[in-house]
């Protein structure tokens, strides 16, 4: 039977994209506030690789779109990037907290921001800090000794940890004094931000509602302490090549202009919170699952004894040659993604997968489910740090790991994080063995993936 055109034009048109119904009314925002990541990562697998969600009902609802497999991530984030943004709801809110630094910011400021930002992260200048990372991590190592024997609590330890080592980077000081606030503000704002882009109509921020002004509250003690930060550092304009002097000194090397004191601040919120938050997440993960797979460790331990050989002075290349322990991290960060979801906002509508995407509706990639994806991951929930060989990781689609994102957003510091994750992780599995208890450990979402509370540890010093 002949088909016509028409027949044909209907057969090719764009689908509407599965996906849960939810509850009446609010669709699947409950859901997705109250188990965000099991909720993506159970639509992937029922829905497959293009899902719909709805939020709300009426007039009131929206729509979201979730891509799963590879091949539409770097659709998203690289190959059709110029089409989908960074305007949707969350980071609506991510601007009302940090500014409109490197990570917020769209459209020609976002461009001007990379041009003066980059040069200051190439190789060559973040390896520099793997000195300063390394003599961190001994304090790390010395401080445990007083718990050789006894329990600690990973979760704390790490923040601490790659807090000390970001504020050495930014400011090339201790910033020992500013952890207690950022440790009480970030957590309340981190989450605040999350569900209010969830959730459909939320209270309009200039209501004075106590959630508000706690907000307000909190935000002004974190953005305090940062400008304390910076006015001391500019108080000492030639001393070291911190980033904060760097940042001071950037010029965009098409007009020559500098970035303004709110630049400034808007910069270091984000590298002082994403920089430590994320790693520290990376790290807590990394060695709760080596202490719960002594095999693994020992195997770990026994690379880290033959490249480092006892010194505490790694150099760049003996952390180049811990191609092991850098399998162990990845494989850490595929489980626990820090940055476990990237959102985006379709500006001019599209297809994918054979679905339309509609303009003006979030669209988000997620790190969570697509690392786990039974497609390209066998056993997905299991901790295989040989999915990191070379070959296997040739084998796979480049977007089936992407814990860092992808195309010309990527995140500009994975190179200082994967660096600081190394030494760090060697440094202390190299004179500590470690013993977690089995079980899951309670997840936070805020604006990246962190334990709930304490991820106790028994270490033991060799």
């Amino acid at each position: 039977m002949a088909v016509s055109t028409e027949q044909i034009a209907q057969t090719d048109a764009p689908r509407t994209a599965p996906g849960p119904k939810g509850a009446p009314f609010l669709g699947s925002a409950l859901d997705l506030k109250n188990d965000l990541l099991g909720t993506t990562h159970r639509a992937m697998l029922e829905f497959g690789d293009v899902v719909r969600f709805t939020v709300g009902a009426g007039r009131f609802q929206e729509e979201a779109f979730g891509v799963f497999h590879p091949d539409h991530i770097q659709h998203v984030l690289a190959g059709n990037s110029s089409n989908y943004v960074k305007d949707d709801g969350v980071y609506t809110e991510l601007r009302h907290l940090l500014g409109d630094g490197l990570l917020t910011s769209e459209g020609d400021d976002w461009k001007r921001q990379k041009r003066m930002i980059q040069p200051i992260f190439t190789h060559r200048r973040v390896a520099s800090y793997v000195p300063m990372m390394a003599a961190e991590a001994t304090g790390a190592v010395e401080r445990w000794s007083g718990s050789a024997g006894s329990s600690v609590d990973l979760n704390d330890e790490m923040a601490r940890l790659t807090l000390s080592v970001v504020g050495r980077a930014l400011f090339g000081a201790d910033v020992e004094g500013a952890v207690p606030v950022i440790r009480r503000t970030v957590p309340f704002l981190s989450e605040r931000a999350i569900q209010r882009a969830i959730f459909p109509l939320p209270v309009p921020e200039n209501w004075p509602t106590p959630a508000n002004r706690k907000a307000l509250k909190y935000q002004q003690a974190l953005y305090d302490v940062v400008d304390e930060l910076i006015a001391a550092r500019r108080a000492k304009p030639a001393e070291g090549e911190d980033l904060l002097g760097l940042l001071l000194q950037a010029t965009d090397p098409e007009n020559g202009s500098g970035l303004d004191d709110k630049e400034v601040r808007d910069q270091v919120l984000i590298f002082l919170l994403a920089g430590h938050e994320t790693t520290a997440t990376s790290l807590t993960f990394t060695l709760h699952l080596l202490g719960q797979h002594p095999q693994i460790q020992e195997n770990l331990r026994t690379e880290v004894d033959r490249v480092l050989q006892g010194r505490t002075d790694p150099s760049l290349e003996d952390i180049m040659n811990l191609r092991y322990t850098t399998m162990v991290i990845k494989e850490a960060m595929r489980l626990y993604p820090a940055a476990y979801g990237i959102p985006r906002f379709c500006k001019n509508g599209d297809t994918i997968g054979g679905y339309n995407i509609p303009a003006g509706h979030s669209v988000f990639t997620s790190t969570w489910a697509t690392h786990r994806h039974p497609k390209f991951w066998d056993d997905p929930e299991r901790f295989d740090p040989e999915r990191f060989t070379p070959e296997r990781e040739k084998a796979r689609p480049r977007y089936a790991y992407f814990p860092f994102g992808g195309g010309p957003r990527a995140c500009i510091g994975q190179y200082f994080s994967m660096l600081e994750a190394a030494v760090i992780t060697a440094m202390l599995i190299g004179n500590y063995r470690i013993t977690t208890p089995e079980g899951p450990v309670k997840l936070f979402t805020g604006i990246t993936l962190r334990p709930q509370g304490a991820v106790p540890a028994r270490i033991e010093r060799r």
